[in-house]
């Protein structure tokens, strides 16, 4: 066999950075932020891990105040302030920004694998209806910073800010973090299906993998089957897939577990042991870092599911 060597990896951003634009490009988000935009008129934007937006054209929607003051001639950098915390803030979880004007901007994270590969962001909004003394505020802090605006213009872009209710804005970001759910989904697909490469003997590890699912898997034998020796195909590997071997196998294995819990009369202990997993415990734990919600919770939220058997009982005859 011969051994070959590579050069070290890119990074895991730059992979997910690639997962995200290509989330950007389906059909489902397309769809989801055309249908977003029209029903609260506010825009939706996606960024990577790191907070770098995925380019899309004009901004649709933007609020024209901050559009204002986001221009290159006159950069607030309060504001850029408020964009770094609100990326580095919702790492975990959703969070919101209110920046010195009063305006409130959220962002979503978009998880899998128990990290954050990219982010869903709203327009800006303001819960307080605009004032003149507040407008004479942000004017004075403007110019205290130097940023150069022309006042009536800003004026008229301000008292046109959305006024949106604290209720109305927590319907809008519950909507939001369901959608952040299914791009994760189609994340893992995205990884499954090796969009990402071309190469044929990660073809052949992944064919491998699919086709010996149910067996015990060995670094080395799947090495083997590719071609290459452990060390280069863990580099490579991950390279092509953004994953270590262990969890690409382990996501591998919990997609196909999603396929048969749709079905009710399968015990959730069966499907633990269809795809692989050696344990009902083991199996619960890594389903749950990968997807979210337990083996029991994924079966209960499926469209029209229906009760099944209990998942602990003792297996079929």
């Amino acid at each position: 066999m011969k051994i070959l060597e590579s050069p070290p990896p890119p990074t895991d951003e730059g992979f997910d950075r690639r997962i995200i634009e290509q989330i950007h490009h389906s059909e489902l988000y397309e769809t989801y932020e055309r249908a977003f935009v029209e029903a609260t008129g506010l825009s939706l934007r996606l960024a990577s891990a790191d907070g770098r937006l995925v380019p899309d054209g004009a901004r649709h929607h933007q609020n024209p105040f901050c559009a204002l003051l986001t221009r290159p001639s006159g950069t607030c950098q309060a504001c850029i302030r408020a964009w770094g915390n609100l990326t580095f803030f919702s790492e975990i979880e959703t969070h919101t920004s209110t920046c010195f004007a009063g305006l409130r901007e959220s962002c979503v994270p978009i998880r899998t694998d128990g990290k954050t590969i990219g982010h869903l962001l709203t327009g800006e909004i303001t819960t307080s209806r605009p004032t003149p003394a507040r407008f004479a505020k942000i004017t004075g802090r403007l110019r205290d910073s130097g940023v150069d605006f022309d006042e009536p213009q800003l004026r008229r872009a301000y008292f046109s800010t959305w006024v949106m209710s604290q209720k109305h804005y927590g319907s809008i970001l519950d909507l939001l973090q369901i959608f952040a759910g299914h791009m994760s989904m189609i994340a893992g697909q995205l990884i499954l299906r090796g969009e990402n490469s071309e190469s044929p003997d990660i073809n052949r590890a992944r064919e491998f993998i699919l086709q010996n699912l149910t067996e015990p898997l060995d670094l080395k034998q799947v090495a083997e089957s590719a071609n290459l020796s452990s060390c280069y195909f863990c580099r490579k590997f991950k390279e092509s897939t953004g994953m270590t071997f262990t969890a690409y196998v382990a996501r591998t294995r919990v997609e196909a577990a999603k396929k048969l819990l749709a079905n009710p009369q399968v015990r959730v202990s069966e499907v633990a042991f269809e795809v692989g997993f050696q344990s009902l415990t083991h199996f619960n734990r890594v389903f749950k870092v990968i997807s979210g919600l337990s083996p029991t919770q994924y079966r209960e939220e499926l469209p029209d599911a229906a009760p099944g058997p209990d998942p602990h009982s003792a297996p079929r005859e």
